[in-house]
């Protein structure tokens, strides 16, 4: 589904009034949620109440993220799901270490560039069995129990499979988008039984059941994450696929492994940010950092055209070179330390120009100068602290459901590139280049923040912007998350599509002042109104002098945060 893109009209900047912030004094849409013992912060308040439910019960930060993720499986299941993927960042307080997982899928081993070529295809497409990878969330739940958690899956996943099969009220946000994707679901019938039992999309405030997933999980909590590969669930998939023109088989979910892997991170004006290697894009928040620490952002000022203006043509640069070099690391050596190192970015900074716009960026070469998804987070009364992000990639992924199992299966697998030259072209049995990073800052060696902003190419936009929101501007956790964002739209991508002739366009949200989007198009960015595409944000502050923490979550979402 295509974002909706108008034309910048003034008239039209009170589109998303609830997320107005005038230039003024800093307003918020509510107040950060404050405690000492625990806390949660998702996208829906159910979830984020059976994650608190966990800690109180015992429960770590590990549990805690578990359970939560399975609950949103169920109540925003557009968004993330058994059939996706999966990646963590995970502070072990015991040890004063951090931790990365990356539980992300591979492409079928009988999907190759040829069979591509053979359909006459020019792109993958986004619905149906050419986008499936391996879903890499149920085993990435088994990783992360295994070395962190403390309850059994069983008891993580039991409030889930109860909710499945009672039934739960459907949010105001999610309802919206099971909307927008009821004709794509109608094309499948085992989706449209799933998710349009009543042969519609539920409304807001509507009872829902999901008694097919809720056996799932139940298969699940009885056998392990292993009935999902080697098991009865795999064995399910693989007949759907089948009989439904998909190329996954019994060996692509045998050989399914999810890879624990160091953290990436820079030094932000005092602050270690930390991001996972790829097949993600968290690097790109580091290079957006490192070039953006050359300007006196507190000086050029908040919501100012000047700083909108580096901040844009930064992320075109960080850009240029995510769509040039990052991939699966297992099939081509990415230069992560060249990408991430502070003489690099020196070089990058030289080539933005203060009063113009560029309309064409190219990649750079950092061997030379050596130099809709879901977030969510818990932290626990010990600190450990859990960075979590779990995503179908599109709205109900490729809108496939297989069978009576009660899940979308992702299409993460329509971000290959089919140029057989580029480093993240189509392999078999290769993991694809992914969107969802999720964030964590560590300040003097301790955890100080942990977080995300959801939403595709917004993501590393987001996670820049509210950093710099609290670094820069002294805003709390959760003015850093309402404060009104701006999205360039555009770029050259992995999959190989060259940057927009024009230079792309920049997507402003209400509250981005007047003087400022005048300010841009003057140095000739090209300014539209693009409602609902700017993130969702959920956010831990770890307050260590005080003992305490702060949560934050934005009204672009259903979410909560809270803590006991």
């Amino acid at each position: 589904m295509k974002e909706k893109i108008l034309p910048y009209d003034p008239s039209l900047r009170e589109i998303v009034a609830e997320y107005d912030r005038p230039a003024g004094p800093l307003h918020q849409s509510r107040s950060r949620v404050s405690c000492t013992g625990g806390m949660v912060a998702t996208s829906q308040p159910l979830a984020a109440e059976v994650g608190l439910d966990i800690l109180q019960a015992g429960g770590n930060a590990a549990d805690a993220a578990i359970a939560a993720n399975a609950m949103l499986g169920l109540v925003e299941p557009m968004s993330c799901g058994v059939g996706g993927d999966l990646f963590v960042m995970y502070w072990d307080s015991a040890t004063r270490q951090l931790h990365g997982m990356n539980a992300s899928g591979r492409s079928p081993y009988a999907l190759s560039l040829d069979t591509i070529i053979d359909q006459q295809l020019k792109e993958i497409p986004e619905n149906g069995p050419f986008s499936w990878s391996v879903p890499g969330c149920v085993d990435g739940w088994a990783k992360l129990l295994e070395r962190f958690g403390t309850l059994p899956l069983d008891r993580l996943l039991q409030p889930a499979i109860t909710y499945g099969r009672n039934g739960f009220p459907v949010s105001d946000i999610v309802a919206h988008s099971w909307t927008e994707a009821m004709p794509f679901l109608e094309a499948w019938p085992d989706s449209a039984r799933t998710f349009l039992p009543r042969g519609r999309a539920p409304h807001c405030g509507e009872l829902f059941q999901n008694p097919w997933l809720a056996n799932c999980y139940d298969t699940i909590a009885a056998d392990g994450a292993d009935v999902f590969y080697r098991g009865t669930i795999a064995d399910q998939i693989v007949r759907f696929s089948q009989a439904n023109g998909g190329f996954l088989a019994q060996a692509d979910f045998q050989d399914h492994r999810s890879e624990w892997v160091e953290p990436v991170s820079t030094n932000y004006r005092g602050y270690d940010v930390w991001q996972l290697p790829p097949n993600g894009q968290g690097m790109v928040v580091l290079q957006m950092l490192n070039i953006l620490e050359g300007f006196d952002l507190r000086s050029l000022g908040r919501g100012s055209a000047d700083y909108l203006h580096v901040l844009v043509e930064a992320k075109k640069l960080a850009f240029a070179d995510r769509a040039k070099y990052y991939s699966d690391p297992a099939f081509d050596t990415v230069p992560v330390a060249e990408l991430v190192a502070k003489p690099y970015s020196d070089s990058r900074r030289r080539q933005i120009d203060l009063h113009q716009a560029s309309r064409q960026v190219c990649a750079g070469d950092p061997r030379l100068d050596q130099g809709d998804t879901v977030y969510l987070t818990a932290v626990d009364g010990d600190r450990n602290c859990c960075s979590l992000i779990q995503s179908n990639f599109q709205n109900f992924g490729s809108k496939v459901t297989p069978g009576q199992l009660g899940f979308a299966l992702q299409n993460r697998g329509c971000l290959f590139a089919l140029d057989a030259q580029h480093r993240n072209c189509l392999r078999p049995h290769k993991r694809p280049f992914h969107t969802i990073i999720p964030g964590m800052v560590t300040r003097m060696g301790r955890p100080w923040l942990c977080f995300g902003v959801m939403g595709g190419d917004m993501q590393p936009q987001g996670q820049t912007q509210v950093l710099i929101n609290m670094i820069d501007f002294d805003m709390d956790v959760q003015q850093a998350g309402d404060a009104a964002r701006v999205r360039h739209m555009g770029s050259q991508t992995p999959t190989g599509k060259p940057m927009d002739n024009d230079g792309g366009a920049v997507a402003v949200e209400s509250g981005i002042p007047a003087e400022a989007v005048d300010g841009l198009q003057r140095r000739g960015h090209r300014i539209v109104m693009s409602p609902g595409t700017f993130g969702g944000y959920q956010a831990i502050m770890i307050d260590q002098p005080q003992g305490t923490l702060h949560g934050g979550t934005e009204p672009r979402k259903d979410g909560a945060a809270v803590g006991y």
